[in-house]
């Protein structure tokens, strides 16, 4: 095992034990649960429109290299210029040149999952340039030098009464401050911001093929306002969220905004189709999108598990999930936590490192059943672990131990060789330290079924 994985199941033992922990997700995600609740139950034929948007993803999908080119092409037309970025380092390699080019030092960004995976706050900051959070959430999260705790909300595993504090100990705000106070303290900090930025970065909801434009969801303003202002726009966008046209938004939008926050629809919904044009008022001058890459060609080459690229990013598989809801996002130690996380960073960033993710699951299906575009998760999990042991993943121990197991399910006198003392003696001797240690481990009868049915029937031994 690891050393990632040996971490893993650390943190796990201590956020599971954190009462603390428990209470704020159990509050936080239970608001969520009511909210979603009645936002889907205004949805005439939800599985019709799942089953749509699951098509839609995989006619995409299957059809990727002709439609990131269209949006390439429809895009470039007014102006925009796309960068195509394999990894990471590229990808920080080029808003650098251009965030450099402009001779800028403030950015302000809103809240983007992309530029988290491709640590954009750290890189910009090791090259002197100032990176500004402008979503509340993120914002909170970066002023305690963490990671988001979740793929819509940030701040997930903080009580209103950890912000306060943290706020007072940052800005002198009353020890006892509102949401309502802290909001606008934060509104106060940010708005001056945006005015002096020289660039503003955004990710992307969904870019849009037939009409060359990228579409931000969100219920602050705050990516309007990164948008607008700077004379710079850099979107950066996993390839992976292009979808046919902008009439599949009539879809796609209140399907996210259902499944993430329970609206009907988020309070802003932007379509940009590049830097400002002669007869507009506002907009920037110059609109960079960066597609990128890093490794999701690698799930995409998975014939049975590239289904996990359809994700929209709603966050109702994390709040479903009750692994997630036990160790929490930051135990995952990835960008994507809970099972989307656990389905696509094995492939992404290396199953050597990341298979233990995939074992991370009770495989209830929760995650299954509430995914807006119907991913097969917890299938995908174990197609994960099917792969880590074909790859040769997996410990002598774990397979001589599984190839022992089989062969003594698959004979009948074999299983029965050891009468329940033997078995119960093996199960402590082996398994004690790795399944109970935290649980009571289970007791073999003393005879199995089978050879208690062949004594009361007098039937022959198979």
């Amino acid at each position: 095992m690891g050393a990632t994985a040996e971490e893993f199941l650390v943190k796990s033992e201590e956020k599971a034990f954190d009462a603390d922990h428990r209470r704020i997700i159990n509050f936080n995600i239970d608001r969520y649960n009511t909210a979603v609740s009645r936002g889907l139950s205004r949805i005439i034929n939800l599985d019709n429109a799942k089953k749509k948007g699951h098509v839609l993803k995989w006619k995409v999908m299957e059809n990727l290299d002709k439609f990131l080119p269209e949006f390439e092409a429809n895009f470039q037309k007014r102006g925009g210029k796309v960068i195509w970025a394999n990894d990471v380092e590229e990808a920080q390699r080029e808003i650098l040149n251009i965030i450099q080019k402009a001779n800028a030092k403030t950015v302000v960004k809103s809240k983007s999952m992309v530029t988290e995976e491709i640590h954009l706050n750290e890189f910009l900051e090791n090259n002197q340039i100032e990176s500004l959070e402008t979503d509340l959430g993120e914002y909170i999260v970066q002023l305690l030098g963490q990671k988001p705790y979740h793929i819509v909300t940030p701040a997930m595993h903080l009580s209103k009464e950890d912000i306060a504090k943290l706020f007072h100990e940052k800005f002198g705000t009353p020890i006892d401050a509102t949401p309502e106070q802290i909001t606008l303290k934060a509104r106060e900090l940010l708005r001056e911001k945006y005015v002096q930025a020289d660039v503003g970065i955004t990710g992307a909801n969904f870019l849009l093929a037939d009409t060359g434009s990228i579409a931000i969801s969100e219920n602050e303003g705050n990516a309007r306002l990164c948008t607008t202002f700077p004379k710079i726009h850099i979107a950066i966008v996993g390839i992976e969220k292009i979808i046919p046209s902008i009439t599949d938004l009539d879809l796609f939008w209140p399907m996210l905004s259902t499944h993430g926050t329970g609206q009907n629809l988020t309070v802003y919904n932007s379509i940009l189709s590049g830097p400002r044009q002669p007869n507009e008022t506002d907009g920037p001058e110059e609109m960079y999108v960066v597609l990128l890459d890093n490794g999701r060609t690698n799930l995409l080459a998975k014939k049975d598990q590239r289904q996990g690229l359809y994700c929209i990013r709603c966050g109702a598989c994390l709040n479903g999930c009750p692994i997630y809801k036990n160790i929490g996002g930051h135990t995952y130690a990835t960008t994507y936590s809970g099972p989307i996380g656990s389905i696509i960073t094995p492939h992404t960033q290396g199953m050597e490192n990341f298979k233990h993710l995939s074992y991370a699951s009770s495989l209830c299906g929760k995650c299954t059943e509430v995914c807006p575009v119907k991913i097969d998760i917890h299938k995908m999990l174990l197609l994960n672990r099917r792969d880590a042991v074909k790859e040769n993943l997996v410990t002598n121990k774990e397979r001589w131990g599984w190839a022992i197991w089989k062969k003594g399910m698959l004979k009948r006198k074999l299983t029965d060789f050891f009468g329940g003392g033997m078995k119960n003696f093996l199960l402590k001797t082996f398994f004690k330290r790795t399944w109970g240690h935290l649980r009571e481990m289970p007791k073999v009868a003393d005879k199995s079924f089978s050879k208690q049915w062949q004594e009361m029937n007098n039937t022959p031994e198979e």
